[in-house]
């Protein structure tokens, strides 16, 4: 019994927050004036009224680049204590933490090839047109001393 009356406080702490939260909420709730007006339903942005709404939805670019920032955080946390215990982790930590990095390596490549990084307008390929017999040293390189320079 002695070792359960250690944990006494921590419950009493988890009751009391949990409490604290559902007091708080009720009275917000029972307390706070109902009077919904549109202007208070509108959307706030940054202080600028609405005045129709948006052409587009929001470009998933902005998530993936922040998922893909998420990612390497986590890497790197994952990497730091890893580099301290390596050497009580020998060659399975390696191993590890190579099929780790190799996942979360291909995970990002595949998001670059998917354009998760292309922020601008598309470029697009334009076929060039060449001319029926092609380009070729006499007809682009004009040749010093050569006879045509002569008769001119």
């Amino acid at each position: 019994m002695g070792s359960l009356d250690s944990y006494l406080p921590i419950l009493f702490l988890f009751v009391l927050a949990f409490g604290f939260t559902a007091f708080s909420l009720a009275a917000s709730k029972l307390l706070a004036p109902q009077r919904p007006t549109a202007a208070k339903e509108a959307p706030y942005e940054c202080g600028i009224v609405p005045s129709h709404e948006p052409p587009q939805r929001f470009p998933v670019r902005f998530y993936l680049v922040s998922m893909i920032f998420v990612i390497f955080d986590i890497e790197v946390i994952f990497l730091f204590p890893w580099a301290v215990v390596y050497g009580q982790l020998g060659r399975f930590g390696l191993v590890e933490i190579i099929v780790f990095a190799a996942a979360v390596f291909f995970s990002f490549v595949y998001l670059v090839s998917n354009g998760a990084l292309d922020w601008g307008p598309l470029k697009r390929v334009q076929r060039v047109v060449r001319p029926i017999g092609g380009r070729t040293s006499q007809s682009t390189v004009r040749r010093i001393g050569s006879s045509s320079d002569e008769a001119a």
